[in-house]
């Protein structure tokens, strides 16, 4: 990285920084109402000088504009009003564009950045993004926990991340867990926050059982989470039927099952959204687990839906206030 770059991020996560502190006091509460938070969106501008990685410009549903007010129109109706934003492009400085957008966006309350950990710059960038509040942690894939665990490079970088109050997301797929479990055990200080129900596909019927020996696995260790997001992403109806179900019961045996697992007081709330559309409308994909939570009680949904997610990512209160 040159050194205009390294100015620029110093510059712009300051400027985040510094203008969040300085409206705090814009958000005093007024009540004991916890907010509902969507743990797992994405935001972008294709319009941008420099465009954006992802998503391709031949993907007719994502490759649009998608900011902070965009995500409110759909959720905001639903009482969905903050989100932990998870950074998809491979480009540093986009961490940085994440912070700046939330600056004039309130309903940013974390950011999960994507950084890799074990690289030269690891170290730096980390430290010049955990300036900001809104920084909360960063994503890494299946692939790279896998090859990273035998690194003592990516393991001090972790390690890194707990020693400064961040979390760590992993995204993966049904077997994935068992590398949590393995990194769990080395760096039991740090939280990590399993993807998309490690994107196990859903058919209706009973939870596959590789899939949850592997949740098993990683749910032994008390600082793992997991989001119950990517539902309608996975719907594999056994009919064949090309529409995804709305029903809470075709989903019910999977979410029975990883409630059995990870408890109340470990599973958070996420939409994948705008991913999610290409399934499913918004307004599915909350009300399909808004339901099956509200059955289960207020105090569970409450914690479903803000304060698991709030010891998770470690998000301000404050910030976290309409």
């Amino acid at each position: 990285m040159n050194q205009s770059r390294r100015e620029f991020l110093a510059s712009s996560v300051g400027l985040a920084a510094g203008s969040l502190l300085a409206g705090r006091e814009l958000l005093a509460r007024t009540d004991d109402q916890q907010p509902i938070v969507d743990c797992h969106t994405h935001f972008y501008d294709p319009t941008r000088p420099e465009g954006v990685p992802w998503p391709g410009k031949d993907d007719s549903t994502l490759y649009r504009t998608v900011l902070p007010k965009h995500f409110l129109e759909q959720a905001a109706k639903l009482g969905v009003t903050k989100t932990v934003v998870v950074e998809a492009s491979p480009w540093v400085e986009d961490n940085a564009w994440l912070l700046k957008l939330a600056i004039t966006n309130p309903s940013i309350v974390g950011v999960v950045g994507n950084l890799t950990p074990g690289k030269p710059m690891f170290a730096d960038h980390l430290k010049q993004f955990a300036a900001n509040e809104i920084f909360r942690g960063i994503r890494i894939g299946q692939d790279t926990l896998r090859v990273g665990l035998e690194q003592v490079d990516f393991v001090a970088d972790i390690r890194r991340l707990a020693e400064i109050g961040l979390e760590l997301d992993v995204n993966g797929g049904p077997e994935m867990p068992v590398e949590v479990a393995r990194l769990a055990e080395k760096a039991p200080e740090l939280t990590i926050v399993i993807n998309h129900l490690a994107n196990v596909d859903v058919d209706g019927g009973p939870a596959p059982k590789e899939w949850m020996a592997a949740m098993r696995a990683a749910a032994k260790h008390a600082n793992v989470f997991c989001k119950v997001s990517a539902l309608v992403e996975h719907a594999k109806p056994k009919s064949g039927d090309s529409k995804v179900p709305d029903d809470v019961d075709f989903y019910r045996p999977t979410l029975d099952g990883i409630w059995a697992i990870f408890g109340d007081d470990r599973l958070i709330y996420g939409s994948n959204w705008p991913v999610s559309d290409r399934y499913a409308p918004y307004s599915t994909v909350f009300s399909i687990v808004n339901e099956y939570v509200q059955a289960r009680g207020a105090t569970v949904a409450e914690k479903f839906f803000s304060k698991n997610s709030q010891v998770a990512y470690r998000w301000s209160p404050s910030r976290g206030l309409t």
